[in-house]
């Protein structure tokens, strides 16, 4: 075992200037690979929202629900207000509480390849359910097991990514599996688009289409190595050695295999890390993994994304002109997490996060001011004000995209110490999902309610957020992942915690 006297995160002192090595092919192809779980929660959050529009789909499932969207005078808000509606969305997510938690003792005990596996194949098992239901019990179950491969993709894929990636660029490497979301929202999006001309039965097509990238997670989860903070910490520490030289391109590597010891050792003394994490060292942390899950969700934005061809069908825009602004929405999402993988290790996660917050801010009211104004319930928004909503929900998600999209899921997953990262992350998954199950199980109904006052609903959490960040996250760039304890004891608030 690694010398010297071990902190209460395990590391023995501080000594990132002595890691060496460089990015090498191996954890470029390694982290892409393993970064295409993140394309199984984005197609489902795309497609979800398009099917749920398409008139095939809600005749065999939903009646009461077509029957409303055919009336000419109901209220457009209130139209889609269907608690069964709203069930089959939100299911997969409650499904993916639980499972992530069951997650995370698979995760520590048999790697982070094993989760990545055993998420493919259930969502695979989910996709081919649900292409094929008869019947709504039959599609609910089928949401049911796309949610537990969700739950173990969201639990495994940001930790392996977190350990593979060199610490001068992990939050780049670690942001692939926000980019693969967004590409899978895209992708989603854009058949949701197609198969809406296949109508009765093409929401057959968007919904086995999920089968995809399962395969692919599940095949790059066999073919993955096994990352070296897990191989070690299960004792394998010869094996973790070589592929800690092998992915930092260098025989060097002293120091971070002298972190990740030590972190192991003090691992391994953990035996209930649930318990652990309760600790108060370790509350700081545990606060980070229910916060900024919580607030990535109460920005708004998976209720966009769940529900944007019926949010823009409801502003009265017709045809296909719902799912393809959706499209375009998705796209935009897209392309702004590309901005934030090129700046994240040189302008910071602080700074990314304050100034995604303001943008989004100010666009939650912009448009809620423009439903106020020029919106009836029961008519139709003009053209170009439906434009101009359309453009302010991209520039919305395109501050989502290089901010808060990204980093929530980024700042969680490097921050625990080894003993406590997989409980860490079973926690940060589940509280994300808990609140995407009650924004996406209450949000038709919200919108009947609240009319165009949800931007503002959602603004409120917005500020709040923006406030937390700027008062209470330390800036963790370019901190080596097994040295983090440190920063909490130099934070003005946190190091009265933690001492």
């Amino acid at each position: 075992m690694a010398g010297g006297s071990m902190g209460p995160a395990g590391v023995s002192k501080e000594r990132a200037e002595e890691y060496k090595g460089s990015v090498t092919a191996y954890v470029i192809v390694a982290c892409v690979v393993a970064a295409i779980g993140g394309s199984l929660f984005g197609y489902d959050v795309g497609i979800s929202g398009g099917v749920t529009s398409m008139d095939g789909f809600l005749e065999k499932f939903f009646p009461a629900v077509y029957r409303n969207k055919q009336r000419a005078h109901e209220n457009n808000y209130c139209k889609y207000n269907n608690q069964g509606l709203s069930a089959f969305t939100s299911s997969l997510y409650l499904a993916g509480l639980v499972s992530s938690l069951v997650a995370s003792p698979i995760t520590r005990k048999y790697g982070r390849r094993s989760s990545i596996v055993c998420g493919g194949v259930s969502f695979l098992i989910g996709a081919a359910l649900d292409a094929s239901a008869v019947n709504l019990v039959m599609l609910i179950f089928g949401r049911i097991m796309l949610g537990v491969g969700i739950g173990f993709g969201n639990q495994a894929v940001p930790l392996y990514l977190s350990e593979m990636a060199p610490t001068h660029l992990r939050g780049g490497l670690n942001m692939m599996f926000q980019l693969a979301t967004t590409l899978g929202i895209f992708t989603a999006n854009m058949i949701n688009y197609g198969t809406q001309k296949l109508e009765p039965s093409g929401w057959r097509l968007s919904l086995g289409l999920a089968g995809a990238p399962a395969v692919l997670m599940t095949i790059g989860g066999i073919l993955l190595p096994e990352t070296p903070n897990s191989l070690i910490e299960r004792g394998f520490e010869e094996q973790g050695r070589k592929v800690l030289e092998k992915i930092r391109g260098t025989k060097d590597v002293d120091a971070e295999f002298e972190d990740i010891m030590d972190a192991s050792e003090l691992a391994n003394s953990i035996k209930h890390p649930f318990r652990n994490i309760l600790e108060r060292r370790n509350r700081p942390q545990l606060a980070m993994a229910v916060f900024m899950p919580a607030f990535q969700i109460l920005t708004g934005i998976n209720a966009i994304l769940f529900y944007a061809p019926v949010l823009f069908q409801a502003m009265g825009l017709k045809g296909n002109a719902p799912l393809y602004s959706s499209a375009v929405t998705g796209g935009v999402l897209a392309a702004s997490t590309v901005i934030s993988i090129a700046t994240v290790d040189r302008l910071g996660r602080r700074v990314l996060l304050i100034s995604g917050g303001v943008q989004m801010i100010a666009c939650q009211v912009i448009a809620a001011i423009v439903l106020a104004v020029k919106f009836r319930g029961d008519g139709e928004l003009s053209k170009g004000y439906s434009m101009l909503v359309v453009v302010v929900v991209c520039l919305f998600v395109m501050a989502f995209g290089w901010s808060w999209g990204p980093l929530g899921w980024t700042v969680p997953s490097e921050i625990f110490a080894l003993e406590t990262r997989s409980a860490g992350q079973s926690i940060t998954v589940a509280v994300n999902l808990f609140f995407t199950f009650v924004i996406g199980q209450a949000f038709l109904s919200m919108l009947c309610v609240f009319k165009f006052g949800i931007f503002l609903f959602f603004a409120g959490w917005i500020v709040v957020m923006t406030l937390f960040v700027y008062l209470f996250l330390p800036e963790t760039k370019g901190v080596p992942i097994e040295e983090m304890s440190f920063l909490w004891k130099k934070h003005w608030f946190w190091k009265n915690v933690v001492t």
